[in-house]
């Protein structure tokens, strides 16, 4: 009975009003297949089901999204070489795979760009249309954006001040460019290992550290393999759901609208339900026993590092006046 009431309020959110013809009832159903590494029963995965079930009732069951959760298509990585090889249509991907379809992107992942979710939404409300143009241009059309929480450190040791993750084996995921040139700015030697690697690791303590959101340290369990959480964030985790141009262009007028209109919908229900459930997992891994960090004593140093990552993959990442625009639509100050 929850479930159901979970799936009919979410479908509630985001379901728009008619459906098409009669006529389009006739043509042979399509089905767009997704990866994600939410694993299954998620926040993620609870809104992505519940906006399957809004496509099909509004094309009557001419559209139907298929997600493989879990990391069952592998890494990120895998999902990007499996769109290109068609074998997948299109992906839910953080900016870690949003980054090897379009590079630029990692600029929302700069540390010291944005810590608040205001920030975040004023950054896709101006310049939203330009990430868009960048998807677009590489072959894929974007659905909606996602987030993933608060990038916060989790560790089985203290870290006050960068230069403690110097002592530590921190993970970096294995095409995070963002996280691995903070480690180089600090002087700490990373640990390169996808996704489902990490679990293990932590098991073995070949990893001791790594950057997460608490809704994420909580869903794939990595937090009760760890000790500290810092308290205050870096940035935020961002994501989007995209899909193979060529498949969005094969649908119909009719079928695309509607996978637009829903797509967005779900997503900015996603987003309300990732925020709270991202604080609700803050809270949830303090009471589980882990100790909050303060770093705030050391503030200087963290600003002080962050902007040195920025600086240093400005040309190389992203161009300079990328980053000043979004730096300015954030309403910050370089």
């Amino acid at each position: 009975m929850k479930l159901r009431l979970t799936l009919t309020f979410a479908l509630a959110a985001f379901a728009i009003p008619g459906g098409l013809s009669r006529s389009v009832m006739a043509e042979q159903a399509v089905v767009l297949r997704l990866a994600t590494l939410a694993p299954s029963g998620s926040s993620w995965m609870k809104v992505f089901n519940a906006w399957n079930l809004t496509i099909k009732k509004q094309t009557n069951d001419t559209v139907k999204l298929r997600f493989y959760d879990g990391g069952s298509q592998g890494d990120e990585r895998d999902f990007v070489r499996k769109m290109r090889a068609g074998q997948i249509d299109g992906a839910a991907l953080t900016g870690i795979g949003l980054g090897q379809l379009v590079r630029s992107i990692l600029v929302l992942s700069v540390p010291g760009v944005f810590e608040e979710y205001e920030q975040l939404d004023k950054v896709r409300a101006e310049l939203g249309e330009r990430f868009e143009g960048m998807f677009n241009d590489q072959g894929y059309t974007l659905l909606g954006w996602g987030d993933v929480g608060k990038t916060r450190l989790f560790s089985m040791e203290k870290i006050e001040r960068p230069s403690d993750i110097k002592k530590l084996r921190p993970w970096v995921w294995k095409d995070d460019l963002i996280f691995a040139e903070f480690l180089k700015v600090v002087g700490a030697n990373p640990i390169r290992l996808g996704v489902p690697e990490v679990y293990p690791a932590l098991q073995t303590r070949m990893v001791d550290t790594l950057p997460a959101s608490a809704l994420a340290a909580v869903s794939l369990q990595w937090f009760t393999r760890l000790k500290y959480i810092s308290q205050s964030n870096s940035g935020i985790i961002v994501g989007a759901t995209i899909i193979r141009t060529d498949k969005f262009e094969a649908l119909t007028e009719d079928q695309q609208t509607v996978l637009i209109d829903t797509g967005i919908r779900a997503h900015k229900a996603l987003n309300r339900s990732i925020r709270r459930d991202d604080d609700k997992s803050y809270a949830t891994v303090l009471k589980r026993g882990l100790t909050a960090v303060d770093t705030s004593e050391h503030k200087a140093e963290w600003q002080e590092a962050g902007k040195q990552v920025r600086e240093r993959l400005t040309g190389r990442v992203y161009p300079k006046s990328l980053l000043d625009a979004v730096i300015a639509a954030a309403g910050k100050q370089e």
